[in-house]
C-alpha cells in the first residue's frame, strides 16, 4: 500500500470542526481535543499530534505511534498544504464507559504543493478516544 493510503487517514484524525464553548463536561472536552488535533495536523505539528495519541494507539489494528510519526513526517514533506474537510461527523461520549469517546465521520482530504490541490480523497473514518489523566487521547483509528 502506498504511503498516501496510510498518511491520508492519519490526517483525517483532525477532521472534526466543533465549537467547544469553554465547557468542562466530557463531551465538550472531547470536541475541543478533536478541534486541537485538526489544527495541529493542518499546521503540520507532528510532536503536538503525537502528544494527542494514547500510548497504546493503533491504526487499522496494526500500526502504532512510531508508524504515525513516520507517516506524518513523510506526508508533511510531500505536501506543503494539507486540508481536512468534514463532510459529516458524529462525536459522542460512551454512556456506559465515560472514559471512552467515539467519532464517526465522512471526510475529504486534500494535499497541495501550492494553492491548487494535487491530491484529494474521501474516507469513512472511525476514531476511538480514551481519557488519560483527564485528557482525551486518540487510541484507535479505522478507515475505509
Amino acid at each position: 500500500m502506498s504511503i498516501g493510503k496510510f498518511a491520508a487517514p492519519l490526517l483525517l484524525l483532525g477532521l472534526l470542526l466543533s465549537g467547544c464553548g469553554g465547557k468542562d463536561d466530557p463531551q465538550s472536552r472531547l470536541e475541543a481535543a478533536v478541534q486541537q488535533l485538526q489544527e495541529n495536523l493542518e499546521a503540520k505539528k507532528t510532536a503536538a499530534v503525537l502528544d494527542q495519541l494514547h500510548k497504546e494507539f493503533r491504526a487499522q489494528q496494526a500500526n502504532d505511534r512510531d508508524w504515525a510519526k513516520r507517516t506524518m513526517t513523510l506526508l508533511f514533506l510531500r505536501h506543503k498544504n494539507v486540508q481536512v474537510l468534514a463532510l459529516s461527523k458524529d462525536s459522542r461520549v460512551d454512556a456506559t464507559y465515560r472514559d471512552k469517546g467515539y467519532t464517526d465521520a465522512q471526510v475529504g482530504l486534500t494535499g497541495a504543493e501550492g494553492l491548487i490541490p494535487d491530491s484529494a480523497r474521501h474516507y469513512a473514518v472511525k476514531l476511538e478516544w480514551w481519557q488519560d489523566d483527564g485528557e482525551w487521547k486518540l487510541a484507535r483509528l479505522e478507515w475505509e
